[in-house]
């Protein structure tokens, strides 16, 4: 096949050789090619791999005697860590790999993370754990792109329970490195945070308008992961603006929720300097896991069970105010331009008036905490309209519209 691809098949071969021979018979088997790379520390493979061990602690500055002399097994994989990382992205970028897979339990999990992370947007990669989709993995250190698959029955040795996952894996790497439509990046793309259209609607009027202006709009869901793949993008630089209107993770992660896209949630925009379109869409509730008991701090609290999996609380009057702080602190450190639009009327289609979730002194304390929090880096704009209304979404154009004619965001 002369279009085969080729997969870069990482993990300790010392401890997990048969598993990844297999891993590799299955990619062969399916036409496509295999480069193997070893972060093993102590031991050795039963035959050599086209990246040793030596090759990726060397790649990171490091050596192999070094993470043994380390007498520590955490400290050891990180240096093993970083050289797969780095190497990873080197073999991607001299365009001798079109995918990855890893496989391993907790500690070849924590390597794959990282190696995940440094690859673009659009490679495939793909995580063979024994600990996929575990709490112990925070929502920061997942690439947006990530694929995983648990390692039923994996933990030592082939058996036919394994094997159904890791010949699974193996097709569903090859297939995507085959399938795989890279973005283009051939317009200046915009972020846009939001919820579904009951509880926020302006991103029905902003995409369109906006891919009318010759611009490509993302929008990213944010209940958790969708505001962790926001941010992994603003960290590489790869928005022209973003309209961060739906910031109700920093809220979750305050209060101490499970449903969290980390702790630089709502920074790396900032941090990159790109204009920033900010307003505080759901700042009022916090999510947890439906299915679960709301914690001790929101017990008694109204609340709005969306579904079965999510749940949200509301928040009182002095958290509000405490919400605005947390909010301003985090645009405080912007390197590029922040606006702010803070809808007097309601940030969210349940706190209408009216609606089951409204609370008007809720609303003007937390306006308050904004006016009195606001930092000197960010303009504020006090609009007398709700944030599903219309006259919010043509201030957000205005502003925009302005920044593109004086060149601060770039067509």
């Amino acid at each position: 096949m002369t279009d085969a691809k080729t997969i870069l098949v990482v993990g300790t071969y010392d401890t997990k050789d048969d598993e990844l021979g297999y891993l590799t018979s299955c990619i062969e088997g399916q036409g496509g090619k295999v480069l193997s790379m070893d972060v093993s520390v102590l031991g050795d493979p039963s035959q050599p791999t086209n990246y040793s061990k030596h090759d990726v602690a060397e790649e990171g500055g490091s050596s192999i005697q070094a993470a043994i002399d380390s007498g520590d097994e955490n400290h050891a994989m990180q240096i093993m860590a970083d050289g797969a990382a780095l190497l990873a992205l080197r073999l991607y970028r001299e365009g001798k790999v079109d995918g990855v897979i890893l496989l391993g339990g907790s500690m070849g999990t924590d390597l794959a993370l990282d190696v995940c992370a440094a690859l673009p947007l659009g490679v495939p990669k793909y995580v063979v754990s024994t600990v996929s989709f575990s709490h112990m993995l925070p929502p920061e250190r997942l690439a947006p792109d990530i694929q995983m698959i648990l390692w039923a029955g994996g933990l030592y040795g082939l058996n036919s329970i394994c094997k159904a996952s890791l010949s699974q894996a193996a097709g569903a790497v090859l297939g995507a490195a085959r399938a795989v439509e890279k973005p283009s990046f051939d317009k200046p793309l915009i972020g846009m945070t939001s919820f579904g259209k009951t509880v926020l609607r302006y991103m029905v009027t902003l995409k369109p308008a906006l891919e009318e202006r010759g611009f490509e709009v993302a929008v990213f869901h944010a209940t958790g992961m969708g505001g962790r793949a926001f941010e992994g993008l603003a960290a590489e630089g790869a928005f022209a603006c973003v309209f961060d209107f739906a910031p109700q993770e920093v809220v979750n992660h305050h209060f101490g929720s499970g449903i969290t896209a980390g702790s630089d949630r709502m920074t790396n925009a900032g941090a990159k300097g790109i204009p920033q379109l900010v307003a505080p869409g759901c700042y009022d509730l916090v999510d947890f896991v439906g299915w679960m008991d709301p914690p001790a701090r929101l017990a008694g609290r109204p609340i709005h069970a969306h579904n079965r999996l999510l749940t949200s609380a509301v928040i009182d009057t002095d958290e509000r105010r405490e919400v605005a702080g947390v909010i301003c602190e985090k645009l405080s450190g912007a390197k590029g331009p922040v606006e702010f639009l803070l809808p007097l009327q309601g940030c969210n289609e349940w706190d209408r008036e009216g609606a089951d979730l409204h609370d008007a002194d809720g609303l003007a304390a937390f306006c308050d905490g904004i006016r009195h929090s606001c930092p000197g880096n960010v303009t504020l704009h006090e609009l007398d309209t709700h944030i599903n209304d219309a006259g919010f979404s043509a201030k957000a154009l205005a502003i925009f519209d302005e920044w593109v004619a004086q060149g601060i965001v770039k067509v």
